[in-house]
């Protein structure tokens, strides 16, 4: 079952942690460049809002709700920054007041969503999961301090976690027979282990990894999600290793699986 009233309550987390953001830019904030390279901190606001605009009054097993996005980011980016976080905060409540009628049943149903076919349910942790991850994306260049751990941010997590077996077998490239631990620490503590036995594995106890790779709540997340560039974390010291030092410099360095 889906656990539709955590997905609700993390939703409802995300969308007021990003909304306290906006509301506290300055005029000369909105034109900073985020963390994704194609958008400035006025561009990801324009992004995150389109698409919680394009899901009203989307139901499961509707057409794919993403066919008016392009004519909706179009409208959003030519607004000024005080009407754009109105219409975010807009989209935002008519979310969460439509999710209060969305059933255990419609959040368990059958449902397309950004990473292909799988349930409502799904769809929605993925959309705590792109807006905590947009979050720091304008806070982060901004300066803004905010706290990486609590129920949203383990379900962000929980994205990474779910895809650690291609990140290990596809990106870093382990090799048969090796392992890695993956110690997260800091606001959100998780130890990630994955075994290569025909393929990368997720394991649930590792007692001699070829590898161990640590790395903060933060810095993982952004190294995974391709926010920021290897070389700076490892140079500073944010993302660290023992055990094998070349495979532990590749796997600093071959985290990101998404943009």
């Amino acid at each position: 079952m889906s656990n539709r009233s955590t997905i609700i309550s993390n939703l409802a987390e995300v969308f007021g942690s990003f909304g306290r953001v906006v509301d506290g830019l300055g005029p000369e904030q909105w034109s900073v460049q985020s963390l994704c390279p194609a958008w400035t901190v006025q561009g990801v606001v324009v992004h995150v809002t389109t698409i919680e605009e394009a899901l009203v009054g989307w139901r499961p097993g509707g057409e794919h709700p993403f066919a008016a996005m392009g004519s909706i980011a179009a409208e959003l980016a030519s607004l000024s920054p005080e009407q754009l976080v109105a219409r975010y905060h807009a989209a935002v409540t008519a979310r969460l007041a439509e999710l209060d009628t969305i059933t255990e049943a419609e959040f368990d149903a059958p449902s397309v969503t950004p990473v292909g076919n799988a349930t409502y349910a799904r769809f929605m942790a993925i959309r705590v999961f792109d807006t905590w991850v947009h979050e720091r994306d304008i806070s982060v260049p901004l300066g803004i301090e905010l706290h990486h751990g609590g129920s949203a941010a383990e379900m962000s997590l929980d994205e990474v976690e779910g895809s650690i077996g291609y990140i290990v077998g596809k990106k870093i490239g382990l090799t048969e027979g090796k392992s890695i631990a993956f110690d997260i620490t800091g606001a959100t503590p998780r130890r990630l282990m994955v075994k290569v036995d025909g393929r990368a594995t997720r394991v649930s106890e590792l007692a001699d990894p070829t590898v161990t790779v640590s790395a903060d709540t933060l810095t993982f997340m952004q190294l995974a999600c391709g926010r920021i560039d290897p070389e700076q974390a490892i140079g500073a010291g944010r993302i660290t290793w023992t055990g094998d030092a070349e495979w532990g410099g590749r796997a600093a360095r071959n985290l990101a699986f998404t943009m």
